[in-house]
């Protein structure tokens, strides 16, 4: 989750401790932005919780001290290499149906499809056993998402605007005036609504809005 921090809470309040009476979420602050290279020591007393390293790993700070392009095109970078690694693995395999639409199946008309039988139904598919079985002798960053099984199969280029922008935005955004922004479900069709809206917020923002970063 991706917070923006309203311009009178000081920063002593930027603590995980204080995030529930603050922002209304349990959780922690998570080093997720990277601090913009070449800053002054005296503006990393700005930066929330930062960590030791270059590039400088941090939760939060003003987005100006925040290298956020920088993010955004080394997640692409990766993504491109994660998208060759995927179409090697799952080569020769047919499209899978992802996820999220079959758990829709199974809420929409239970009977009809039990969540143990969605359950098989997703992993027993050819492409999915690819990746699985990828995933099983492979560790660390080698390892393919199952999740985003549906933005692999939307082309490289969808597949590296989603980690593009989802490295900025995380799974919600909290705004300035407290408007909570979040995909309506887990399908890409609505995750892409919410990256367009959440990224549309973040690039007009105030380069002296501060950004918190919190793991629920």
């Amino acid at each position: 989750m991706i917070v923006c921090v309203p311009a009178e809470l000081p920063a002593e309040a930027l603590v995980s401790r204080q995030l529930d009476k603050h922002f209304g979420v349990s959780g922690t602050l998570s080093p997720r932005f990277w601090a913009t290279p070449g800053m002054w020591m005296w503006q990393r007393s700005q930066l929330v919780d930062p960590r030791k390293g270059q590039p400088v790993y941090c939760a939060g700070g003003p987005a100006k001290l925040l290298d956020l392009a920088g993010m955004r095109h080394a997640a692409a970078v990766g993504a491109g290499v994660r998208y060759q690694m995927w179409s090697r693995v799952v080569q020769g395999t047919r499209p899978a149906m992802p996820w999220p639409q079959l758990l829709l199946q199974h809420i929409a008309d239970p009977a009809k499809l039990s969540l143990e039988d969605a359950i098989v139904r997703y992993n027993n598919q050819p492409r999915v056993i690819a990746m699985r079985m990828h995933n099983a002798v492979t560790y660390g960053a080698g390892r393919l998402n199952l999740r985003e099984l549906e933005m692999f199969q939307a082309g490289p280029m969808a597949y590296q605007h989603y980690s593009a922008t989802t490295a900025l935005t995380a799974d919600t955004l909290i705004t300035a005036d407290g408007t909570r922004l979040a995909p309506t479900s887990d399908t890409f069709a609505h995750r892409v609504t919410y990256l367009e809206q959440a990224n549309r917020y973040l690039t007009d923002l105030d380069e002296d809005q501060r950004l918190l970063a919190v793991a629920l």
